[in-house]
């Protein structure tokens, strides 16, 4: 079996057409299992990190859409002291501790992390100029540590208030 994959395109071209074919890598059988099994949003440590703050106490809002006519939500949000939490996956957001590069279709993948590492900036730029504290936590960080970031966050901002 062959590990290349084809993809009919087409685009044009000052007014002209043109069709070819695009030549990608098909993903290992175990890679795109795991990438599949992935969970965006309710994951366990998403759970975990929010079942920790409900135990002492915090009471918060999940996958928020804060920025107007955006579909960007944010993991954890606490309405009244205006702090956005996002909990950040270290391959999928380029930790530069753990985040690592694949090497199939290793330059797809440099871009679509560089990507998502601007669009995480662009968001914490627009949530800071609407008034809210953004707090990013890599995944890599342990979840007491973790919840002991948010609970100091939110109670600092909840007294600015």
């Amino acid at each position: 079996m062959s590990n290349t994959i084809y993809r009919w395109w087409r685009h044009r071209i000052e007014g002209g057409r043109s069709a070819g074919y695009l030549v990608l890598q098909k993903p290992l059988t175990a890679t795109s299992k795991r990438m599949a099994a992935t969970r965006s949003r309710d994951n366990p440590r998403e759970v975990a990190v929010r079942s920790a703050l409900h135990r002492i106490g915090l009471r918060y809002r999940i996958h928020r859409r804060l920025i107007p006519r955006s579909n960007r939500t944010v993991d954890i949000v606490f309405v009244r002291a205006k702090v956005a939490v996002f909990l950040d996956g270290c391959f999928w957001h380029g930790c530069p501790l753990h985040g690592t590069s694949p090497k199939t279709n290793s330059e797809w993948w440099r871009e679509k992390i560089a990507a998502n590492r601007a669009r995480d900036s662009d968001t914490d730029s627009k949530l800071k100029q609407q008034g809210w504290s953004v707090v990013r936590i890599w995944e890599h960080v342990p979840i007491e540590d973790a919840v002991a970031l948010i609970v100091g966050y939110a109670q600092r901002e909840e007294r600015r208030t």
